[in-house]
């Protein structure tokens, strides 16, 4: 009793008003939120029904679904899409294994080890507005870097970004210099999360190194192997910035995909509702994408 008595009662109304605090902190970056990312969220939904050129706050009409029936027909969205998928297999599926590889060989007993591991991380922190200014000057045509290297073995000088067949692979090349160290940094903290005493123990059953591998190591990254696939995909779909300075799109509409068709859409056709219609369109499909992936891929991974 004498030391409940020399508890202070508490006050409702300051309790309030200490609870309130950290919804202050937060109430800055939830402004951010709605007006930046869910409002325009809404806005894009609402405007892929209608028709509207960007100027003024109301559309000039509501068309329904025709923007989205447009697409069915629309042959610069049907390539764009297929441009995307071609990147998203081609470019995640090598940089994973790639990635990992590359960190196996990082978290050996290497000599020299962290600054490989630096040097492998350096083009993931040169901004992509950078990188592909650097890239674009090694495809010149006929002096640039890369074609004074195929000279070499004997092969002609190549258009690279101005050809139809190599517009695509040019920039997917630029992904993999780019990318590399980012899926090599993730599966470098995957391999260190397992526990050296499991590879020992294995060892002392007589387990082959390629046993190591498919029956430890493996296994035991599959939630790093299921992170970085998620955010490949993810990435790889809002590809843009390569594809505008580098090829624009082209040669045609050879390296069109579907954040350049949405930017095509709505800053150089002003179709600003055929825009909004392409970008749900790219959010559905990578949403169904990743859900596919957590669902078939997911439900082998302990945490």
């Amino acid at each position: 009793m004498a030391a409940q008595g020399i508890l202070p009662r508490s006050r409702p109304g300051r309790l309030r008003q200490r609870d309130l605090i950290p919804y202050l902190f937060i109430l800055p970056n939830m402004v951010l939120l709605v007006v930046f990312v869910l409002l325009p969220i809404v806005f894009t939904f609402g405007m892929s029904f209608a028709k509207w050129q960007g100027l003024g706050l109301t559309p000039q009409a509501w068309v329904g679904l025709q923007n989205y029936g447009d697409m069915a027909t629309d042959d610069v969205f049907l390539t764009a899409f297929r441009n995307t998928i071609l990147y998203s297999i081609g470019t995640v599926v090598p940089l994973l294994a790639l990635g990992l590889g590359l960190a196996m060989i990082l978290d050996s007993r290497l000599r020299g080890r962290t600054f490989f591991r630096v040097i492998s991380y350096l083009p993931v922190v040169i901004s992509w507005v950078a990188a592909s200014v650097i890239w674009q000057l090694i495809f010149v045509n006929p002096g640039g870097i890369l074609n004074v290297l195929v000279g070499y073995v004997g092969i002609p000088p190549q258009l690279w970004t101005n050809d139809p067949t190599l517009a695509l692979p040019s920039i997917m090349f630029l992904t993999f210099w780019k990318g590399l160290g980012f899926y090599v940094l993730i599966f470098l903290a995957g391999l260190q999360t397992i526990p050296p005493s499991v590879y020992e123990a294995a060892v002392i059953d007589g387990a082959r190194r390629s046993q190591l591998f498919w029956t430890i190591t493996l296994p035991l990254l599959r939630p790093t192997t299921l992170f970085a696939l998620v955010i490949g995909i993810v990435g790889s779909f809002e590809i843009f910035v390569p594809v505008l300075l580098m090829t624009g799109g082209g040669p045609g509409y050879a390296s069109m995909v579907l954040v350049m068709a949405v930017y095509r859409a709505a800053f150089q056709l002003f179709q600003m509702g055929y825009a909004s219609a392409i970008a749900v369109v790219l959010f559905l499909t990578t949403l169904i994408i990743s859900l596919l992936q957590f669902k078939f891929f997911g439900q082998e991974v302990q945490y």
